[in-house]
């Protein structure tokens, strides 16, 4: 009898729950809250999927309103505005149909202070949650980054996103945010599958299934090596590598394996011989998609780890004659009064100046045609100043709510958005923004308050906002609940880079990118390494 009454309390454990005095209900388990400026998490086993109304008082508990019911494991409570003085919340998460002043409804209860807002709580706040897409939602085999929260088509993994999420691990570690051998143990998952996974010359493909293991074909023939997913990647490998050297055992070993990888990556290979990178190589189809790596884009980190490689190196030549030969490298005109160096008409989608720049250092970087740093903050502000504008008539665009790069769009799936085109649809991708926190920290700001104490109870979400926004379309149709692990990486990377500068000292601190940088004519004036 008393092997089968232990038994029975290992069951009820086990589903995450707890018997009331009253019969009738199951007090959830393992119940917590986490304040934030505008909101409460409330986190709970419930593997069963019981429907829970949760009850929030701001009255020592005397009065109780409804604020709403799940049948989740969380909820978040937006209460919309900051507060100005510290306050007691009580909550009580209730099974549905139990009446609020039921005798044993305290025991469903808890609280939690929630303090005023500052910028810096709003930057930790935003920064956690959208670290936890590479922490909580790695998957779990692997420790690879998802492709995205919506995938239809399976365990899809993607290796560029998973360097910027290599990147957000470290900084979340650095942050507490969980401790620094938990970061350890999924970088080095995500290391031991890349050393066994399919690499086409050394580079890796786009995509890979974590079922198999083996490439996920991006297009027909995108089914081998992307050099520029490849360079993606290898930022954030070369950050770990920084970050680990001089730790323990195994965290010394786990760069030496970083290292290895680095070098196995043949950059030369993927010119053919001639005067340009290429951006893909099939086994399939060779280089049939014959992709000319050209700039002023998100590929310029390719070219610098391109030369900068030990073993594999490319020549000036390449980087001058392909990267900076094209139509849209050298702009030179003025958008709303802000001149811009680089770039295509309005600079082009905003991720041109997030991709690359999430390990490389812009301060101070400056080269025959520009300062990096102005260079990005001018395309940052043009595309402020465009919203500001609104030659189109968008619903909500405004100093308020402004950014447009690639990320999921309510009409027509994924696609480009950006100043100029018929892609601006009046789709807004938080990324673009909160990414560019580093160029313009206070305009960028304007667009997090407004995101999360205007608009928070649609746009956000357990890993953070989502991925896209237009105010335009119908109630319940604005907001496309996904996340997509390369846009993710760089809202949580750049807010580190705003805040400390960790990961542009630790990626600038690799000699080979120093070395890699001379060579291809850049300066690196005021960057302290």
């Amino acid at each position: 009898m008393k092997r089968i009454l232990v038994l029975l309390i290992l069951i009820i454990s086990a589903f995450g729950f707890t018997k009331s005095e009253n019969p009738n209900y199951v007090v959830p388990f393992n119940l917590k809250a986490e304040a934030y400026p505008a909101h409460v998490e409330l986190n709970w086993q419930n593997r069963n999927g019981f429907v829970y109304e949760i009850y929030r008082s701001v009255n020592q508990g005397k009065k109780f309103v409804k604020a709403g019911e799940t049948s989740k494991d969380y909820f978040l409570d937006f209460f919309k505005k900051p507060i100005n003085a510290e306050t007691n919340f009580v909550y009580r998460i209730l099974p549905k149909g139990m009446n609020l002043k039921d005798k044993n409804a305290e025991k469903f209860q808890l609280s939690v202070n929630v303090k005023p807002s500052t910028n810096e709580a709003l930057l930790d706040m935003t920064q956690r949650y959208t670290t936890r897409y590479f922490f909580d939602f790695a998957e779990p085999k692997t420790g690879m980054a998802r492709e995205r929260s919506n995938d239809v088509n399976g365990e899809i993994v993607t290796t560029g996103g998973t360097g910027f999420g290599i990147m957000a691990l470290i900084a979340g570690a650095e942050r507490n945010y969980f401790s620094r051998n938990d970061a350890y143990k999924t970088i080095h998952k995500i290391v031991s599958f890349l050393q066994n996974a399919e690499r086409f010359h050394g580079a890796w493909a786009h995509w890979y299934d974590a079922r198999t293991g083996k490439p996920f074909s991006f297009s027909k023939y995108d089914d081998g090596g992307d050099l520029v997913e490849t360079a993606f990647l290898t930022q954030g490998l070369l950050t770990a590598r920084e970050y680990f050297k001089n730790g323990n055992e195994n965290e010394i070993k786990l760069s030496a394996q970083i290292t290895k990888l680095w070098e196995e990556v043949e950059w030369s290979w993927y010119t053919q011989e001639t005067d340009s990178l290429y951006w893909h190589w099939s086994k399939n189809y060779g280089f049939k998609m014959n992709h000319r790596i050209k700039g002023f884009d998100e590929t310029l980190i390719t070219y610098i780890l391109a030369a900068s490689s030990p073993t594999f190196p490319i020549n000036r030549s390449v980087y001058e004659s392909c990267f900076k030969n094209s139509s849209y490298y050298k702009n030179g005109k003025s958008y709303y009064g802000i001149k811009l160096d680089l770039g295509m008409e309005y600079g082009g989608p905003l991720f041109f100046t997030h991709y690359s720049f999430l390990g490389i250092n812009p301060n101070g970087l400056r080269d025959e045609n520009t300062n990096y740093f102005e260079r990005n903050k001018a395309h940052v502000l043009i595309h402020r100043a465009y919203a500001i504008d609104n030659p189109k008539k968008h619903t909500g665009y405004g100093e308020n709510l402004w950014g447009f790069t690639s990320s999921d769009d309510a009409l027509v799936g994924y696609t480009s958005h950006h100043p100029g085109t018929n892609d601006e649809n009046g789709t807004v991708s938080p990324t673009a923004a909160l990414s560019s926190i580093v160029y313009t920290p206070d305009e960028s700001m304007q667009v997090l308050k407004n995101l999360y104490f205007n608009l928070g109870l649609k746009t956000f979400g357990k890993y953070g906002f989502y991925d896209a926004y237009n105010p335009g379309l119908v109630e319940g149709q604005q907001v496309v609940k996904s996340y997509l692990a390369i846009d993710q990486g760089p809202i949580a990377v750049m807010i580190e880079n705003y805040r400390s500068g960790l990961i542009w000292k630790l990626f600038m601190q690799n000699a080979e990118i120093q070395k890699g940088l001379k060579i291809l004519g850049f300066r690196t004036d005021n960057i302290k390494n």
